[in-house]
């Protein structure tokens, strides 16, 4: 499947209801707390529509017209990070050939959600399928991606027969923001960390009228569905994660510190290791400046769109089953629609908050407690992932793994690179649990 299929809804939750129309302009007129003075409920869902004010299009164009370049790199490759001629044809590209329009339209033509938890609004994609017996399935992102990374997947998922699928493979798509990203609401306060979404993501999904169902996650979504799977909610049948904590113990701080792997390791550990110790030396600046600085990386974020792009780019191209050219697998259109609503919903601080708040992770199984899950465990491997969880370590960091396995393609955004293959992982990863 090389082009995004969305599945219109078939069923919704309203049988008539009025569409609300959110405007999103970064001024007070688009803070979700306005929708409030519609309803009396608090637990209320919401139609959601999106609309980018052209003012807020043409200041974009201006401000990326007036970017004030680096000077060059002095090395011939991306080790400083990626190249200004690399960047340069991104952005110009971004101010005079793409259309945000595009896929502004994409996201209407799925039917958009918002309703209140816990204090914050969290707005959500939600396509039931046709089919009578599917199987509810929420989906999470991660940074820098957004529920964008996972449109390519609602087909299959909710229409598996259109997609070389059965009838009974077929999923209920619930994709929310997390709070901090895309159209959910800010948090103001502390302690929106993952435990605390994983408690939303359950009321989500019974306020949708879901008495049992499956969670699947990558990058912050792994973390999440890992919390939710230590909650165990009733009702949450099983998880898949893509990005597992799965480093034991007594490597963790070998691995921080570059120290060379020990003695004993086998070929697949001994890639783990090497590969994470050189991603915490050489290519995990940016999270610690999201874990320690939230703010002051959210400045620079939020003032310059090519500032914005180069950030979150250059993770969305090493992190690619690619060679370093995301643009293979997913489109440049594609990538630029996550960045636009990166840029428009102006996240770059509070998408980086989430980040103070869950700190202590660092794929470690014991920092992210692992063997406190009970819930039934599938680990799907992409070969491009950040590092390749060996089964080795996933089965001694996940007491309930039940599912393990190792897919041929693929990177760190699965779902966006390479949906078939992730459709597939899905419908064999729960077909036990249904």
């Amino acid at each position: 499947m090389s082009k995004t299929s969305i599945c219109p809804p078939q069923r919704t939750l309203f049988a008539a209801a009025a569409i609300v129309t959110i405007a999103i302009a970064g001024v007070v007129g688009f803070l979700p707390e306005k929708l409030l003075a519609a309803t009396t409920d608090d637990t209320a869902i919401r139609p959601f529509h999106i609309h980018v004010p052209q003012a807020k299009l043409d200041d974009l164009h201006r401000r990326i017209a007036a970017t004030r370049w680096p000077d060059k790199e002095t090395v011939n490759d991306e080790t400083q990070g990626i190249t200004l001629a690399e960047m340069q044809a991104l952005v110009q590209y971004w101010g005079k050939g793409y259309d945000w329009r595009k896929g502004e339209a994409k996201l209407n033509a799925l039917p958009e959600f918002i309703t209140k938890i816990d204090g914050v609004d969290i707005q959500f994609i939600h396509v039931r399928s046709r089919e009578p017996n599917a199987l509810p399935l929420i989906l999470t992102h991660g940074w820098p991606g957004s529920p964008i990374e996972l449109l390519k997947v609602i087909g299959p998922l909710t229409d598996p027969v259109a997609y070389g699928g059965r009838a009974q493979d077929a999923f209920d798509v619930v994709i929310p923001a997390i709070p901090g990203y895309g159209f959910s609401g800010k948090p103001t306060e502390l302690g929106w960390n993952p435990d605390r979404v994983a408690r939303a993501w359950d009321v989500l999904m019974k306020r949708l009228g879901y008495a049992r169902y499956v969670a699947q996650g990558g990058d912050h979504g792994s973390v999440i569905s890992d919390a939710m799977a230590r909650q165990a909610p009733a009702g949450l049948l099983g998880i898949d994660i893509t990005m597992p904590a799965t480093i034991p113990a007594n490597l963790v701080q070998g691995i921080n510190s570059g120290t060379p792997a020990p003695a004993g390791l086998s070929a697949s550990e001994l890639l783990a290791y090497n590969t994470l110790s050189t991603f915490f030396g050489r290519n995990a600046a940016y999270g610690g400046m999201m874990v320690t600085r939230p703010q002051t990386i959210g400045y620079s974020l939020a003032d310059s769109p090519s500032g914005l792009a180069a950030f979150t780019y250059e993770k969305i191209a090493e992190w690619t089953d690619s060679d370093g050219h995301p643009e293979r697998e997913i489109s440049r259109d594609d990538i630029l629609d996550d960045i636009s609503l990166y840029w428009f919903t102006n996240i770059g601080a509070s998408a980086s908050r989430f980040y103070w708040e869950n700190n202590n992770n660092n794929f470690s199984a014991a920092a992210q407690k692992t063997n406190q899950i009970k819930v039934p465990v599938a680990i799907s491997v992409f070969p491009h992932e950040i590092y390749r969880a060996p089964e080795s370590w996933s089965r001694q960091a996940y007491p309930s793994l039940y599912y393990y396995h190792e897919v041929g393609k693929g990177g760190h955004f699965a779902a966006w690179e390479q949906p078939q293959l992730f459709t597939e992982e899905m419908r064999a990863a729960f077909k036990s649990l249904r």
